[in-house]
């Protein structure tokens, strides 16, 4: 239903061929965003780990895992997986590919990390505020597309995606360097399954911080690169006065001749305009 749907609104709009693949990947990674929030919080309420958050340190290690937290992380690894092929399928631009690896490998290091490691939980805590923010961008996205005056929903997207980053940093500290720091079994166990020694929570705590201030980073350049392109497009213009020449005119008609054109105002302007609007497409 969604890709008939995406193909009745492609054909509407006549989108460009950068546009066409922007708006496909929108819809598809919207739908599926929405449909892990949601399944994941469903989880997250049934077991009561947002009713009582000291679940994620008290009950590690696991000594089962529940069937729809196992089902919930193979179908995430599954989707990450697929999304390679799908790079092909898609005939994604070659100056595009390294940057969507760069994604979905962070997506698949950090699932499969807390999946083998035993912080299902954790990383489910995670997942879910971090898949809305996303789900948030994208659906943005679609609508700055079918209109590109639309621009509140990232502005509420900037909000979120920087309160995001700082509760993931707030709820790894507090489960990983203090819950699991003053547990009392900390000896490496491979057959229950017990990682909690301090070598492996300094890489969990490492590998979070740094993916968090790499977005970070790519967050503020982006931000900045787009107020700097808005307040380039803003500033005010100086008007040149007509000025008269004397001379000969370009089509002989006498010996005096007016200037009205301003071609260096326009094409500054016009510059500014496609500049902008490429640049946010391109997110």
């Amino acid at each position: 239903m969604l890709p008939s749907l995406q193909q009745k609104i492609n054909r509407r709009m006549h989108f460009s061929k950068t546009k066409h693949s922007k708006f496909n990947e929108s819809g598809q990674l919207s739908a599926f965003y929405l449909f892990s929030c949601i399944w994941g919080t469903f989880i997250l309420v049934s077991e009561n780990y947002i009713s009582d958050p000291t679940i994620l340190w008290r009950s590690y290690p696991p000594n089962l895992m529940t069937f729809q937290v196992k089902f919930f992380y193979i179908l995430q690894l599954a989707y990450w997986f697929h999304a390679f092929p799908e790079l092909y399928f898609q005939k994604t631009k070659k100056e595009d590919i390294p940057r969507q690896l760069v994604y979905i490998g962070l997506y698949l290091f950090h699932i499969a990390g807390a999946y083998l490691l035993n912080l299902n939980h954790l990383g489910l805590v995670l997942l879910v505020p971090h898949y809305f923010v996303e789900f948030l961008f994208h659906i943005s996205r679609l609508f700055y597309f079918t209109d590109e005056k639309y621009q509140k929903g990232f502005s509420l997207w900037a909000v979120l995606f920087v309160l995001g980053r700082l509760l993931t940093l707030i709820l790894s500290v507090l489960t990983v360097g203090f819950g699991l720091a003053r547990a009392e079994n900390q000896k490496l166990d491979f057959s229950t399954g017990n990682f909690n020694v301090l070598g492996v929570r300094i890489a969990v705590l490492a590998s979070i911080c740094i993916t968090q201030a790499f977005m970070m980073w790519k967050f503020i350049n982006f931000q900045l690169r787009r107020w700097r392109e808005h307040s380039t497009f803003q500033a005010p213009t100086v008007k040149k006065k007509p000025t008269v020449t004397k001379g000969r005119s370009r089509k002989g008609t006498g010996l005096y001749s007016v200037s009205n054109e301003r071609p260096g105002v326009e094409n500054t302007k016009k510059k500014n305009v496609l500049a902008l609007i490429y640049n946010v497409t391109k997110i």
